[in-house]
Formats: structure tokens, sequence, C-alpha cells
């Protein structure tokens, strides 16, 4: 269809992007790659920075990470032989010189490329020591023919994909922004909310924030601070609250089965433990059964920093739903979590006579038989396994209640084929857990459609555990502190590897070596090892000795973040502590300071470090608070890489950021709650207009 033959009322919603000029079906397809399906989808995606074109920089003003333009004269320009031949040319202008490195070339480039021609050249800046670099810059020529290639205004620079070049989604922007001058889109947001929040028609800002105006403040557009960025930020983020909350509606408007509570069992759960509940535990206890006191199904988040008690808070609503005559379904990320939960469980469970079923992928078949079979015929109320739970052979007899453990490790399909187990006609009550605390503001716009509940205390006799920094070159040292740790004081160790084996891109201690060189060098210790590919029975055996004392020193990856709790740990080393987020960091640091003895994490980094690092390491070793250190990791790295949300979705934010743009955050949720109640229709629209094309993560 040709943009000149469009009816004067289409709708941008409704256009193909094979409606513009030189979109094929290939460009299509990579177009949809970014979710752009039609011309409103192209104007929605909105660029994430500028670059500036506007004025000719000298080299030495040039910092790391730069994007500018300059104008140079070609020095030498030579072929270099190594792992990849590349051509490297020698540039300079008055004030320092600068290297161009080329991949790829041909011969006429390199003819280019003569001692004395003059270029403007653009590209990405990268300093070693006080050389600076460009690797495969945009050159033009700089002689008579050819003017400055200055421009009036920043160039916007556009999320993309392979094989899909800035210059393409330029130019099918423009044909966009020509399009929405003649068939402008909707004002959805109430004249009230703009008017609240000082917000320019949408159509004005859409144009503004492609098209930026000569006179428009690089300050303004390089921070998104213009009033035409503070539409779009808001209306996405409206949309993102609308689209959790419409989906609220939509699941309370379902039938969950009804938990009536008397308490028994829970009193004989009670009476096992040698401590009370504390007030947060008994709280949130009483928040979860209130809910599954209800015909409308739960959706609840529990959050609770490491070693706060969510275990057994969870175990208090698992036996509400057991004595109202329901299964409950207890699925974690990992089997060693997984049979964790198990162990914690049964011994509750069986002290009340409840039988509890163990299902994981890896399970004899024979034990996989009796386990399916428990299932299936209701003799075990209660099941507690991995992604196993939800295969298809599980035949549950009357599942009603789903807790799910550190639940941002689960993809969206896993955690939706569980919720498909419900008896015909009803949904599952859902519980949710995490031990990453999750900041709120993350919390009140990807997680605004459930309820949560925070355990904010800590069981007493926990000893806050003390974290200190030391450079890879006091190993020595170290050793020496897990020498006395073990022998004088009779305590165990951990000692965290990032990487299984030896990397020559990565230069991290692995923890094959570290292993062998901790058992040579502490040989009257005992050092086990485990990692994510030892075979399951192999990595338990090597677990279950550490936790009955009979290892010193356990050498593990990561895989020890969550599901280990051994008492007599009282000592971590952590090394390469600048590869992990904070979270992550935390998350193992709660492996010690579990019993009452006092506590130390030691992060063993290499020199030298980033300042993104040292920041991480500085927060680790002034604060214990989770829900401190996961505000501090939201701010250095952003809610994509805090969610683990390259297994789970993305965040799905275009041009929103939640940090930086916090501040609306809390009030547009009131917004979102006043338009779902008064206006459902705008809601859903507004809805739609960002989050239409893309996948939904939100019904799960």
């Amino acid at each position: 269809m040709a943009i000149s033959k469009l009816a004067s009322d289409i709708n941008l919603a409704n256009l193909d992007c094979t409606s513009l000029k030189g979109v094929g079906p290939k460009l299509a397809e990579k177009l949809q790659r970014l979710h752009i399906h039609n011309v409103l989808d192209l104007l929605l995606h909105l660029p994430h920075r500028y670059e500036d074109r506007t004025q000719i920089k000298p080299i030495a003003s040039l910092q790391d990470g730069d994007r500018a333009l300059i104008k140079v004269q070609v020095e030498l320009a030579q072929v270099q032989y190594g792992k990849r031949r590349s051509l490297v040319c020698r540039a300079s202008d008055q004030s320092a010189s600068i290297d161009f490195r080329f991949f790829y070339f041909n011969k006429s480039q390199q003819q280019r490329l003569q001692k004395g021609a003059e270029f403007y050249a653009f590209g990405e800046v990268r300093r070693f020591g006080y050389q600076c670099n460009m690797v495969h810059p945009e050159l033009t020529a700089a002689d008579s023919t050819n003017a400055a290639p200055l421009l009036d205004s920043l160039t916007p620079v556009y999320p993309t994909t392979d094989g899909l070049h800035q210059n393409n989604l330029r130019q099918l922007t423009r044909q966009a922004v020509a399009l929405l001058e003649k068939h402008p889109i909707d004002n959805l947001v109430p004249e009230s909310i703009q008017q609240q929040f000082q917000l320019p028609d949408i159509n004005q800002a859409l144009r503004w924030i492609h098209t930026p105006p000569k006179d428009a403040s690089a300050d303004a557009l390089q921070e998104f601070s213009s009033p035409a960025a503070k539409r779009l930020i808001c209306e996405e983020l409206l949309a993102h609250q609308l689209s959790m909350m419409l989906q609220r509606n939509k699941q309370q408007q379902q039938t969950a089965f009804v938990m009536s509570k008397s308490n028994k069992l829970q009193q004989g759960l009670l009476q096992q433990l040698p401590f009370s509940l504390t007030q947060a535990q008994s709280r949130v206890s009483a928040e979860i059964g209130h809910d599954l006191t209800k015909d409308k199904p739960m959706l609840r988040l529990l959050q609770g920093d490491v070693g706060a008690g969510k275990t057994l808070v969870a175990a208090m609503a698992a036996l509400q739903a057991i004595e109202a005559g329901f299964q409950v379904a207890i699925m974690a990320p990992t089997e060693i979590l997984a049979e964790q939960h198990y162990l914690s469980f049964s011994g509750w469970m069986e002290a009340l006579g409840i039988e509890t079923t163990f299902l994981v992928s890896k399970l004899p078949a024979k034990q996989k038989k009796e386990a399916l079979e428990a299932i299936a015929s209701g003799k075990s109320p209660l099941i507690i396994g991995t992604h196993a739970l939800f295969q298809t052979e599980v035949s549950y007899h009357k599942l009603g209640f789903a807790i799910i453990d550190e639940q941002h490790r689960f993809g969206v399909n896993q955690r939706l084929a569980l919720k498909q187990k419900a008896p015909q006609g009803f949904q599952l009550h859902q519980l949710m857990m995490t031990a990453t605390p999750i900041p709120r503001t993350l919390s009140m716009t990807v997680y605004a459609d459930m309820d949560v509940s925070i355990i904010d205390e800590l069981p007493p006799g926990r000893t806050p555990v003390q974290t200190v920094a030391l450079s890879d070159q006091r190993r020595e040292q170290v050793i020496q502190r897990i020498a006395t740790a073990c022998q004088e004081e009779q305590r165990q160790v951990y000692w965290v590897c990032t990487l299984i084996d030896e990397s020559e891109e990565v230069q991290c201690q692995a923890a094959e070596t570290t292993a062998s060189q901790l058992a040579e060098q502490l040989p009257q210790l005992k050092v086990g090892l485990v990692h994510g590919r030892l075979k399951s029975d192999q990595k338990h055996m090597v677990m279950d000795k550490f936790k009955q004392g009979e290892l010193d020193i356990l050498v593990a990856t990561t895989v020890i973040e969550v599901g280990v709790d051994v008492p007599n740990a009282s000592l971590m080393i952590i090394e390469n502590p600048e590869r992990l987020g904070l979270s992550q960091l935390h998350q193992l640091r709660g492996r010690v300071g579990r019993g009452s003895v006092e506590s130390h994490c030691v992060l063993l980094y290499q020199q030298p470090l980033s300042n993104n690092a040292k920041a991480r390491i500085q927060v680790m070793r002034d604060t214990n608070d989770g829900f401190v250190i996961a505000e501090e990791d939201l701010k250095l790295r952003g809610p994509g890489e805090l969610l683990g949300t390259r297994q789970t979705g993305d965040v799905g934010l275009r041009f929103a950021d939640l940090v930086r743009d916090v501040a609306l955050v809390e009030d547009l949720q009131q917004v979102a709650q006043q338009l779902t109640q008064e206006s459902p229709d705008i809601a859903h629209k507004i809805s739609q207009r960002w989050l239409g094309s893309r996948e939904d993560f939100a019904d799960v």
C-alpha cells in the first residue's frame, strides 16, 4: 500500500510497516524482533540516546566512551597481522593523535588512507592509557568538495537488532513522523491528568523526540528531561501500571477454592518449634491466611531477607490448605533448593501425620512411579520439587495452592504450566517467594498485579555478617585465616568461585583449580568441591558431607546461592566479587551468619577495579540490609539484571527508566488505580498502545 493512497482517517496502529517505503518481508521480519509490527509501534520505538554531530571536537578533549565527530589528517596506515588481520590508521589533529582500526576492509579503503589525507571521522572513543582509538569509524573525505558533515541538532540512536542499521531506523521513523502529521493518534490520557503532570499532546511529544528542533536543549535531550520526554515516560509507566491492574481485575473475576482456617495443624507445627514466630512472620502469615479463605485466587509476593523465615511462613500457609482438604505444590528452581525444602517440610509434616512427596526429573523410575501415584491418589497432600511438578505425566488429585520459591528464576511458561494443573473451572491460590528483596519502585511497576507481604525482621540470635574487601594479592593471608577458623575455632568455610574452568578471556580463579590449591596448601583440612556440572547425586553427597561436618572447606560456584543451611559455617570467601551483582553477593553472603557465632565474608577482588565495582563492594561493606542493597543494585545494574530477565522476559520498558524516573512511579500508580476504576475502556486503550503487540508476561 503506497503512503500517498492512504485514507485520511487511517489508524496508524492498523497500518503495517510494509506500507512504508523500503520495507519488504526481510526488513519487516527484523522489525518484528523489536516488537515493531505497525507504524504506531515504530513511533513508540523511542531513542535511548542521542549522538552529537553538531560540532567538531579536538581529540585531546575526548573521554572514554564518547561518541564524537573529529577532523584529522592521516599520518600512516598499515595492515597488522595477529589473531585477526586489521587495518590500523594513525591520524591526528592539532591537539593529539588517534588510532582507527578496521577489521573489515578492502584494497580501495586502504588506498584512501594515504599519508596527508584529511577526513571527518565519527565513532565511539576508547582510551588505552593516553592513546585514543576508534573501531570502524564513519569516514567522510575533508576536501574542497565536501563541507563538514555537521547537523543542526542531535541525532537519535534507537535500540536495534542484528542486521538492522541505525540509518534504516532513522529513515523509517521519518516516514512514520510524516504520517503522524497527517493522521494524529488519539490523546488517550485525560486532560485532567495532562494538566496535573504538565504534559504536552502525545503527537507533539513524538515529533519532538524523533526529530528534535534546531534549538532543542542538548542537555534536555540527553537527560530525557524535556516536556516531550516526560509525556512519553509518564504514558509508558502508566500503561504498565494499567496492564498489571487490568490483569489483576481479570484474575479477581475467576474462582478459587475457599480454604477455611481452623489452626489445628498450624498449632501442631508451632508446638514443634524451639522458638516463636517473629512479629513480622505472624503478621505476614495472617495476611496469607486471610487470602486463602476467599473464593478469589490469591496472588501474593512474599519478600524477606536471607534467613528471615519465609519457609516457616510458607509451611503455615500450606497447612491451612491441607487442613481444608487440598493439595499444595511447592516449586523450587534447583534440585538443591527443592531438596532443602523437602528436608525442612517433611521433618515438620511427619510429626503431624502428613505425607510429603519429592518430585524431580532425575528420580529413579521406581521412586518416580510411587511419587506420581501418591500425587494422583491424593495420598500425598504436599508435593515438593522442581519444574517436574508441571510435566504432562503429573496428575494431581485436588491441587488448590502453589508456592513458588525464587519465582524470578522461573520462565513465564513454567509458572503458567503449573497453574494449569488446577481442577477445571478453578484457579490456584499462588504464593511467590523471593529472598532477593525487590526495590519498592520495581515492585510497584513489575508486580503491581500482586499483593506484597514483607518479612522485615530477622529471628533473634542472628548475628550480622562482617564484610571486608581484600585484594587477591593478600590471598596467602586469607588462607591462613581459613586454617585458624577451621583448626582453632572448629568452624567451616565456603570458598565461592564464579567460573568452573579456567578461562583466558575472563581472569577468574576457577573452582576446580582453587579446590586443588587449597587441598595442597592446607593438607590438614578436608576440601570438597561442588558446581553445576556435577551429577546430582555427586552434588548431594558433597553437600551432605559439608552439612555433617565431614568437610572443613566447601569450594563452590554460585550454585550455593540458595538452599544451603550450615550454621557451623562462619567464614565465606567470594572470589572476583566485581563480576557479580549486589543482590547475588548478598544471597551468597547469607549462607554464613546462620548461627550465633560472629561470621565474616571476605570479598577477594582482582585489581584494577572499575568505579562501578568499587561502589558495589562499598555497599556490601556498609550494610547487611537486603532492601538497601536491592535499591543500590537497581541504581547500578538496572531492573533487567536485577530481575534475572534474561530467563523471565524483558521488564518491557522502551523509554522510561525505573531509576531515572523513580519520582513519577508512585503518583502514576494512584492515577492508574483511578483510571482502572473510573475509565476501564481508556485504561485498556493506553495499555494496548504500549503493550499490545508484545507477549503479556502478566498473565501467569
